[in-house]
């Protein structure tokens, strides 16, 4: 109970979740187990001791790597290309542009800060209100992480036994799209007021931006079809990723310049820090919980109280929209999944179909007040003030839950495409 006290009052001071685990875990072991401190040591670089774990820096730097490379503008044109002459154009270009980013980072923050630079100015300056433009940015943005390469679908993978992170990939394409489509629907009914549509393109203006964006498009083909075929593990097809956004950006594109590489590696090296440093802390503080039977505990409590799969999957979705508000999706997920995974297991749900509701589920938190990451750094663009851009973000929020409903409710939805392609 101490621990959780001093963890609940660093976190509540502001403290990294990170550091705010280690002071807590090691507080514990100091004073209510016979272990020395040094084991936490030992049980914190176990958490990152594996071959695995080397997918995460290589697609944090594949996608530094084509973001320095100038693709961006490239991939808006493609999409202006698809839906800019629809209702609410520049709106809907905004989220399919968004689905395309999403097959080079894998991340919803990175998607927000790259696509946020140019379309919350280029949307206000069309007509539509600067919120709106930044919530939309960061609602898209969860798209991100479920369209393949996902960074959170490979943690999951190594919190978990017998998930298929290719089968998690292929998975996570369906939702997406869905809320691709659900946020289409949305801006078409409520934003097409504010701008008029973009004229439409002819089919040879059309055709030449596809081919402006091939370079892009082609990245999300070469590594799931690399992964799919068999022919390289998910951390070889990082390492592909990131061979391919290197020669692409200097050989292909030529605007990825030499002298860029020393700040582009050190960034990969900041991000990637960030995720390792939680998963080897929150990796030392599931050992603890192991070791003192709480996870077994609260196992057996839910099996006794809850044996039906759709209200075990209700009830994750109420504890995990809430934790949410309050945990960074990565953080959340590998506190919570060891307790969680082995009980859906019990109640015979689909590992493939509980990965993505519990993926999808935690990254809508990044979105929601009071601790979205997407929505501090869309507004760290926008300067519109929390305030404004959480009331604009709302419909849009409620527009996911939606999504999740359906992909929580029909297991179909997500696991066909899977079971299509043998996992």
């Amino acid at each position: 109970m101490l621990a959780i006290i001093v963890l609940v009052f660093l976190l509540l001071l502001g403290a990294p979740i990170a550091f705010g685990i280690l002071l807590s875990v090691t507080g514990y072991v100091v004073l209510e187990t016979p272990f020395p401190a040094s084991l936490v040591a030992q049980r914190i670089f176990s958490g990152i001791d594996s071959f695995a774990i080397l997918a995460i820096p290589l697609f944090v730097l594949a996608g530094e790597l084509m973001n320095e490379s100038g693709i961006t503008d490239r991939i808006i044109r493609f999409a202006n290309a698809l839906v800019g002459h629809t209702k609410a154009g520049l709106a809907q270009v905004n989220i399919w542009a968004s689905v395309i980013f999403a097959g080079l980072s894998g991340s919803a923050v990175a998607d927000t800060s790259a696509l946020g630079r140019v379309f919350i100015p280029t949307m206000e300056k069309a007509g539509y209100p600067r919120e709106f433009a930044a919530a939309l940015t960061a609602a898209s943005s969860v798209i991100g992480p479920m369209i393949p390469p996902s960074i959170p679908v490979i943690i999951y993978a190594l919190i978990t036994t017998g998930v298929s992170v290719p089968g998690l990939f292929l998975a996570g394409v369906a939702p997406g799209i869905f809320l691709a489509i659900g946020l289409s629907i949305y801006v078409r009914f409520t934003a097409a007021h504010y701008a008029e549509p973009m004229p439409k393109l002819s089919m040879k203006e059309r055709f030449k931006a596809l081919m402006d964006a091939w370079v892009p498009l082609l990245m999300p083909v070469f590594i799931v079809g690399s992964i799919l075929t068999g022919i390289v593990t998910p951390t070889e097809a990082a390492a592909l990723a990131a061979g391919y956004a290197l020669l692409a950006g200097m050989f292909v594109l030529k605007s990825l310049k030499v002298s860029a590489l020393p700040e582009i590696f050190v960034r990969a090296m900041r991000d990637s820090s960030v995720i390792l440093l939680i998963i080897a802390v929150v990796a030392a503080a599931n050992w603890l919980l192991t070791f003192s039977q709480i996870p077994q505990a609260i196992s057996q409590a839910v099996l006794n109280t809850v044996t039906d799969p759709w209200m075990f999957l209700l009830m994750v979705n109420a504890i995990l929209l809430l934790v949410g508000l309050f945990l960074e999706g990565i953080a959340a997920m590998l506190i919570l999944l060891p307790i969680l995974h082995p009980i859906a297991m019990s109640l015979g749900i689909d590992p493939t179909h509980f990965g993505i509701v519990v993926i999808f589920n935690l990254m809508i938190g990044l979105i929601t007040p009071p601790m979205g990451i997407c929505l501090f750094v869309a507004d760290s663009i926008a300067k519109v003030g929390m305030g404004k851009l959480s009331r604009c973000i709302m419909p849009m929020f409620l527009v996911e839950v939606a999504v999740l409903a359906i992909i929580t409710f029909i297991p179909e939805s997500v696991t066909f495409l899977p079971h299509l392609f043998g996992y």
